[in-house]
């Protein structure tokens, strides 16, 4: 199946902060990954994109770019918890924008976990 459903959502504010003061971070140009490796077999993806982004059709654009982005490459994501968090910058981005500035960090990341 493909798509995101609640059991693949961070949605609750403890576990948001308990993969910023635990997880892992790694820096891409218009995003910030925070990853915490979790027991388990569920990965949860959680996206943040503050006022800093822009207004609220801006955010959620973002948003929806990068839920759209999940959901085509889960294979990149293995069992933990992530939150992303988009930078300024971002709002100029398209999915393809997207994708190229995610792909590397999270390669790079999945390197590291294994």
């Amino acid at each position: 199946m493909i798509g995101f459903p609640k059991t693949e959502r961070l949605r609750k504010r403890p576990d948001f902060l308990a993969v910023s003061r635990q997880g892992h971070k790694y820096h891409s140009v218009h995003f910030i990954i925070l990853l915490l490796p979790s027991g388990s077999t569920v990965t949860r993806v959680g996206i943040t994109a503050s006022r800093k982004v822009g207004n609220a059709v801006v955010r959620n654009r973002i948003k929806r770019l990068v839920r759209e982005f999940y959901r085509q490459h889960k294979e990149l994501f293995h069992q933990a918890d992530y939150s992303i968090i988009a930078k300024r910058g971002a709002e100029r981005l398209d999915y393809q924008g997207v994708c190229q500035d995610l792909i590397p960090v999270l390669r790079r990341s999945l390197g590291k976990q294994c």
